[in-house]
């Protein structure tokens, strides 16, 4: 594996884990957010619905070199949590249904700063292994010189 693999390797992490955050942040942002702009058939509006990303290695499967294969990864989508909507007693909601329940984005607060918490040390992750690349690379220029 080349000193630039690794680097890139670690920028596509880099880069995907800062959007998992982002959209984290959005999910966290929006928890009581009871119109998305959306619409059910009934022509009631719909609440935010939590989002999530899915990852995928880059490369080929079926490479046979072991520098083929370590290439990073991707966001291969943003998916919407099938989950239920969370159904909350307010009567006096604008968004209450005759029975007095308001539809609430499924969104559990818990999970969410649980996967916070994940793609944060994910994110530092990524970024320790690139400093360890610089310095290991330092280290061999210096060698280089004697």
């Amino acid at each position: 594996m080349s000193l630039f693999t690794g680097i890139e390797i670690c920028g596509s992490g880099l880069t995907a884990q800062r959007l998992r955050l982002d959209v984290i942040a959005s999910n966290i942002a929006n928890v009581e957010t009871t119109r998305s702009g959306r619409f059910d058939p009934e022509g009631r509006p719909l609440p935010y619905r939590r989002r999530t990303v899915i990852f995928e290695a880059k490369g080929s499967p079926f490479s046979s070199l072991l520098e083929e294969k370590l290439q990073g990864v991707r966001v291969k989508e943003i998916v919407e949590d099938p989950h239920p909507f969370r159904l909350v007693y307010d009567p006096d909601h604008p968004d209450a249904d005759v029975r007095g329940y308001v539809r609430m984005p499924n969104i559990n607060i818990v999970e969410e700063m649980v996967d916070l918490v994940s793609a944060s040390r994910a994110y530092e992750a990524n970024a320790t292994v690139l400093s360890a690349i610089k310095e290991m690379s330092m280290r061999a220029l210096e060698i280089g010189r004697r």
